[in-house]
């Protein structure tokens, strides 16, 4: 609970201490005094209090000049030089003042000081029925140094959840980023290629445009429902789902499809990992490559998936991928999903023509792994 560098946590504590003003209330009801020297004594302890509350409330290890501190120590030496034994208890004050708010090098030394005149203010008046005074001086510094122990942690803790926060929110924002890139990546890159193939397709063979346009639609709908799952949190690519989604896609491209005879069952973290790298790879090859023949393999053996995505793609849309690789958000986002499970992706060129991106994931989570 703090405000413009106040802690109030510390006036909350600090309130029971005042318990030790009824001393000097006392003794200036019962002592015969003129009137004005009354009235110095109530204007003084009424500056003493204020500024013993307004030293609590200082944020430990704010920093800056005590000139409260120092006006406190003042006021109190001075009202219990002048009015006695009673007033000598607001030594008490000055010694959790500087527990609050001194660094510990200086604490002891303030709140000593405060003890000694204490007891020299009880000495020099004779009373002993106080004696207790000067000990509570340096157990009340004992106690507030926890207590400020206490506030700077529950600070820190604060300061540390809300970090975690906005950590929490990135993440989440670069992973809704790359969903919707790994998505609408794909399906508009069919949505398109879909479309100029009907459009060419109009006039020459209006059955098969139309079909083409139907495909645009089925393609639309299922991005429009796959955004609106991701935005849900619910969105769960699969393996088998992204390879039959790429036969799909890269056949109706005029693209010749090598797939997997089976797809292995995999637990549910590299399996989406998995359809992920074969729905960015199917549209690279449907963006960049020029291909005419793509060939992917999926296996497991017990330890280890390894995918691999081979295409004959030309040079000019390969040297484009080259940049990807490196720096695309798409690439860059796959190689981010695979890391996390403890895996590794490649992709480059392959020797006579071609590109091939290879993936390979640990079937147990990384953290399972490392241990």
């Amino acid at each position: 609970m703090e405000t413009a560098g106040r802690s109030w946590w510390g006036a909350l504590w600090a309130l029971p201490w005042l318990f030790f003003q009824l001393f000097p209330i006392a003794d200036l009801v019962t002592e015969p005094r003129p009137a004005g020297t009354v009235a110095l004594a109530v204007a003084g302890l009424v500056v003493f209090t204020g500024t013993y509350l307004y030293c609590v409330t200082a944020v430990p290890g704010a920093g800056g000049a005590r000139w409260d501190l120092a006006v406190l120590a003042v006021l109190g030496v001075s009202l219990a030089v002048s009015f006695g034994s009673a007033w000598a208890g607001l030594m008490i004050y000055v010694s959790a003042a500087a527990a609050m708010t001194l660094p510990p090098r200086c604490t002891w030394p303030v709140s000593g000081g405060a003890a000694v005149v204490c007891a020299a203010v009880l000495a020099v008046n004779d009373d002993y029925s106080l004696a207790v005074l000067p000990a509570l001086c340096l157990l009340t510094a004992f106690a507030m140094r926890g207590m400020r122990y206490l506030i700077t942690v529950n600070r820190e803790l604060q300061e540390a959840r809300e970090e975690l926060a906005r950590g929490a929110v990135a993440e989440e924002r670069l992973r809704f980023a790359r969903d919707l890139h790994d998505l609408l990546g794909h399906s508009l890159s069919l949505i398109a290629l879909k479309s100029e193939l009907a459009r060419r397709l109009a006039e020459r063979d209006p059955a098969r445009a139309a079909a083409e346009m139907g495909d645009v639609e089925e393609a639309a709908r299922r991005a429009l429902a796959e955004v609106r799952e991701a935005v849900s949190g619910y969105r769960q690519v699969t393996a088998g789902q992204a390879l039959a989604e790429a036969r799909a896609a890269l056949s109706g491209a005029g693209i010749a499809v090598r797939l997997p005879e089976r797809v292995p069952v995999l637990p549910g973290t590299v399996d989406a990992a998995l359809g992920w790298v074969v729905r960015e790879a199917a549209t690279n090859v449907l963006r960049h490559s020029g291909a005419r023949r793509v060939g992917i393999t999926l296996t497991e053996d017990g330890v280890t998936a390894a995918l691999q995505f081979e295409d004959d793609g030309d040079g000019a849309g390969e040297r484009v991928r080259v940049v990807g690789a490196s720096a695309g958000s798409g690439l860059a986002g796959l190689r981010e999903r695979v890391a996390a499970l403890g895996g590794d992706l490649t992709a480059g060129p392959v020797d006579g023509g071609g590109w091939r991106l290879a993936a390979r994931v640990p079937l147990r989570p990384a953290e399972v792994v490392a241990g």
